[in-house]
């Protein structure tokens, strides 16, 4: 499972933050499911 979400709050040794141009890209490998967490504000929604 690949999971993609907000830049993290703390280092995390098996993770990486990417940009938004490379989280749009990444894909899993064949196989491998990819959960992406969206906060309100990316999806266009303003509190």
């Amino acid at each position: 499972m690949a999971v993609l979400g907000p830049l993290a709050a703390n280092r995390e040794p098996h993770g990486y933050d990417l940009c938004a141009r490379h989280a749009e890209r990444t894909s899993a490998p064949v196989g491998w499911q990819v959960v992406r967490h969206v906060s309100i504000g990316e999806v266009g929604f303003k509190a």
